[in-house]
């Protein structure tokens, strides 16, 4: 007998959820049985189905948002602006469906048209991750569903809650039930549904190791579509400004909005020298005053706890190799609740360390590295496989184009956040961050493939080279 799955709220340890694992053959069959009829429904009818999911998301906000919170530990400020950004999405991707996928027509010779429309995939596999489980996940679901596609959704095997309501909430809209599925299971539910030959496209965010993992597998079927998000380590820049307290609360908000857990996320802060001093002193008053507490707590918290109690152990050991191999701690992570995943914020500098390591510390864990010049820094922040986000505050106009062009990352910022990604823009990135597919606006396009057609009502043809004369005399009277 299969044991069943389990969700534990990380602030308490509560049990949360129970369920049984899903059936990968059973739900691809059904999304596939599914997907003609939703696929040849008109646009129209789609568009207003997906809209009717945002009235639906409306009337439960409060149930999904206290949901998001306790199963993510996140605050529920943070939840709400989650829910906030789950309804937004569905006119981004009526717009982004219309701009990127629409019909066109264009010219052609010999009176006939040309036209370049879109068709779906089929059935579509969303891979979700935990820290943002509605958001990011319906970030694909939505255009896939708008431009024909049936869907299988697994949620991470962390936020099984989420993802089990947020599909009830697109079937309450009028999406047929079969037309989204939910499958629950854990990394090789994954691998299986990935795998599955019903299975047109396969939409992933979560980490750089299994989205390549991914990548590799189906390096010999161009067939597969794939788009992988697959986070970053993101470094943000700070230059000469006087705007000392500005420039700390904007590294307080990269590095540790949601505890950290955010693919954008900074995690190493690379700041000139002659400034250093000054900056780290501001983030480390301002780290020091964060309330790290469980989501509904009043005060409102601005970090709860990370994922669960393995991920807290990583960072902590992650810390600790840090201080041991050169860091030097200016705020030490701490373990505020025994049993608990509560961390709090944590401040090391690596200036010294010969070897930095390029990995992705998915958690309230900021790195500092000092430097004496502008292209130093840039190199510094280009020191890395990954590509995603990267932040400048501070410096000239001058040494914001010096960034911009020369950083490598999808989504480079001037004296914003790491994280302030909008919906509205393309969100991807380069290096092992990403394969060059876009979602958020540009998710259309991995959503339905281009058919170019020329057409005439009547066939009008002639060779007018290459043909032997005719023998006009074999032709008889």
């Amino acid at each position: 007998m299969v044991a069943p799955l389990t969700s534990h709220e990380p602030a308490t340890g509560t049990l949360l959820w129970q369920g049984e694992p899903g059936d990968v053959d059973a739900e691809v069959a059904r999304a596939r049985a599914a997907w003609p009829r939703w696929a040849a429904q008109p646009i129209a009818y789609r568009i207003e189905t997906l809209r009717r999911f945002v009235n639906v998301v409306r009337r439960n906000e409060d149930a999904l948002a206290d949901l998001i919170a306790r199963e993510t530990g996140k605050p529920l400020w943070d939840a709400r602006d989650e829910v906030t950004a789950v309804m937004a999405k569905v006119d981004i991707s009526v717009a982004a469906y219309s701009e990127r996928t629409g019909q066109r027509r264009l010219e052609a010779n010999l009176g006939a048209r040309q036209s370049v429309r879109h068709k779906p995939h089929g059935v579509m596999a969303v891979l979700g991750p935990y820290n943002l489980p509605a958001h990011l996940p319906n970030g694909h679901i939505i255009p896939a569903l708008l431009a024909g596609n049936a869907v299988v959704f697994k949620p991470s095997d962390k936020t099984p809650a989420v993802g089990e309501m947020l599909v009830r909430l697109y079937h309450e809209a009028g999406v047929p039930e079969d037309a989204v599925r939910l499958l629950v299971g854990g990394a090789d539910a994954g691998k299986a549904l990935a795998a599955h030959p019903d299975v047109g496209g396969i939409l992933f965010t979560g980490s750089a190791q299994t989205g390549i993992a991914i990548n590799r597998q189906f390096a010999a079927q161009p067939s597969k579509i794939l788009a992988l998000e697959m986070g970053g380590n993101n470094p943000l820049v700070v230059w000469d400004t006087p705007e000392i307290h500005a420039a700390a609360a904007i590294v307080i908000q990269s590095a540790f909005l949601s505890s950290g857990q955010r693919c954008t996320a900074a995690s190493r802060l690379i700041v000139r020298e002659s400034l250093a001093d000054r900056l780290i002193a501001e983030v480390k008053r301002l780290a020091d005053r964060l309330i790290v507490d469980h989501p509904h707590a009043d005060p409102a918290p601005y970090m709860g706890p990370v994922i669960d109690n393995q991920a807290a152990d990583g960072l902590t050991e992650s810390f600790l190799w840090l201080m041991s191999n050169g860091g030097r701690p200016i705020k030490h992570m701490v373990r505020v609740k025994p049993g608990l995943p509560f961390l709090t914020p944590a401040i090391i500098d690596v200036t010294g360390m010969k070897e930095r390591p390029d990995v992705e510390l998915f958690g309230p864990l900021l790195q500092v590295v000092r430097v004496a010049e502008f292209g130093d820094a840039i190199a510094e922040a280009n020191n890395s496989r990954y590509g995603l986000s990267a932040s400048l505050i501070g410096g000239s106009p001058e040494h914001y184009s010096q960034f911009w062009s020369n950083v490598r990352a999808g989504v480079v910022n001037w004296n914003r956040p790491t994280n302030g990604a909008a919906s509205s823009a393309p969100f991807g990135g380069v290096g092992i961050s990403g394969n060059h597919r876009p979602s958020a606006y540009y998710a259309a396009d991995y959503c339905a493939y281009p058919v170019v057609s020329v057409e005439i009502e009547t066939p009008r043809a002639s060779i007018g080279v290459g043909l032997k004369e005719v023998d006009v005399s074999a032709m008889g009277d």
